[in-house]
């Protein structure tokens, strides 16, 4: 059957997300010495810790990672002395900073092009595990809906994702495909809810998955010979 609906994961299929992070984290910590500066010298691997903990009482927040950020600078707040006010606010100040500077992404050059190709023929979507918002980057007009899994309360590789994508896409999975890097978040997740699966491997990486995509490819700008192929 021809393809009808293509989803794509974001961070390190449409960009690199490793420096963008890394970035943010210095920009919050900076923000951090200036505006709270009880715990602005605090190692990071006591963050961690506060991760590690929140995450073991509620093990649902690993999927809402903007609402785990939140919790974990309001608890490092309040345990260096903060009132529960100030670091309910400072939490919330913090993590709008960082999340302004977790936008600022390079977006791989070939990534525009090939969307604006693709929609005049497929209904495109996101599937993300992430907290990127395709409305800041000015890539929503691409897309017809955009999951993540903050919002759905479930992450990749569960089948729910996709199942719901399905659903916004109008389409049955014989008739979707979904492009990710991820061998077990994108490819096995994806397979897991019937749907073909592209891996973005831009490094040339060995796959060292279960069960293999159903197509490879180390350029975004090769996505359409291969959907060709499927018609």
């Amino acid at each position: 059957m021809s393809i009808k609906l293509i989803t794509f994961d974001l961070d390190d299929t449409l960009w690199d997300t490793a420096p963008v992070i890394a970035s943010a984290e210095v920009v919050l910590r900076d923000w951090l010495h200036a505006n709270a500066p009880m715990l602005g010298g605090v190692p990071v691997e006591h963050l961690f810790a506060i991760r590690e903990r929140l995450v073991q009482a509620e093990p649902a927040l690993k999927h809402r990672i903007s609402a785990l950020r939140r919790r974990v600078l309001f608890h490092a707040l309040e345990e260096v002395g903060y009132s529960e006010k100030q670091a309910l606010a400072l939490a919330d100040e913090g993590f709008e900073v960082f999340l302004h500077a977790r936008h600022q992404v390079q977006v791989f050059p070939e990534v525009q092009p090939m969307l604006e190709a693709l929609r005049q023929h497929y209904t495109l979507g996101v599937v993300t595990n992430g907290n990127a918002d395709v409305r800041r980057l000015g890539l929503a007009d691409y897309f017809r809906f955009a999951l993540c899994a903050e919002d759905l309360g479930i992450g990749k590789p569960d089948p729910a994702p996709f199942l719901e994508a399905l659903k916004r896409g109008e389409a049955p999975a014989s008739e979707a495909v979904h492009i990710g890097d991820h061998p077990g978040d994108d490819i096995a997740g994806a397979q897991r809810a019937g749907l073909r699966a592209v891996w973005f491997n831009p490094r040339g990486a060995a796959w060292a998955g279960e069960q293999a995509p159903d197509a490879e490819i180390q350029q975004l700008s090769q996505l359409p010979e291969v959907l060709a192929r499927w018609r």
